[in-house]
């Protein structure tokens, strides 16, 4: 029996009892933040292509609050695309060095042009020169070409600001549930999912077996 799995803190025993997913995911996303040795922020993004075939990949979580969650990509890609085909999507975090995940289904809206300037305005120059030469998820002939382009719109943007590329943006998760799970001994998990009927209406709160 591993001992370690036995002892379970007071809040972890506690986080079951909670009524509010925003203000337990942000406590689960301190920890993480504190403990998981690398990209704590990451999550896996679910979503359909136009034929209903799932896709999912790992992206990272730039900004969280109770209007949901968001992060940047460009829109022309197949994430993008596929996203702005059903404006809908899932999450997953998993923290596997605290032996918890969070599960979030929900529709999803563009972030303001304001919030994409914001967060591109950020990013170190040279992310921002492969945001222009990046044409991602589509074929690439080579490695040169792509070192082309990046030379390309250095040389563009050599002096004074880079701009935000039309197609580079973000999205917000607004979730319709979200589930919350801690490992127990012998696969005796705690489950705990909150689920509401439209993104502003009251969340109902359910224990799952698991």
């Amino acid at each position: 029996m591993d001992l370690e799995r036995l002892k379970v803190t007071t809040a972890q025993q506690g986080f079951t009892d909670r009524e509010d997913p925003f203000a337990l995911f942000g406590e689960w996303l301190k920890d993480a933040e504190a403990k998981e040795p690398n990209d704590p922020n990451a999550m896996t993004l679910a979503t359909v292509d136009e034929e209903g075939l799932p896709n999912a990949r790992m992206v990272l979580l730039k900004d969280f609050s109770e209007r949901g969650f968001v992060f940047y990509t460009n829109f022309e890609s197949q994430k993008g695309q596929e996203i702005l085909g059903t404006m809908k999507a899932a999450l997953v975090f998993h923290w596997k060095s605290l032996r918890r995940q969070v599960r979030v289904r929900g529709l999803v809206e563009k972030v303001t042009a304001a919030e994409a300037d914001a967060y591109f305005n950020s990013r170190p120059r040279d992310s921002r020169i492969g945001a222009w030469a990046s044409q991602q998820s589509r074929a690439l002939e080579g490695r040169f070409a792509l070192e082309t382009a990046v030379a390309m719109y250095t040389a563009k943007h050599a002096i004074g600001p880079v701009p935000r590329p039309p197609y580079w943006s973000g999205f917000r998760v607004l979730p319709l549930a979200i589930e919350f799970w801690h490992d127990r001994p012998f696969r005796l998990h705690d489950r705990v999912v909150f689920r509401r009927a439209a993104r502003d209406a009251v969340w109902s709160k359910a224990r799952l077996y698991p």
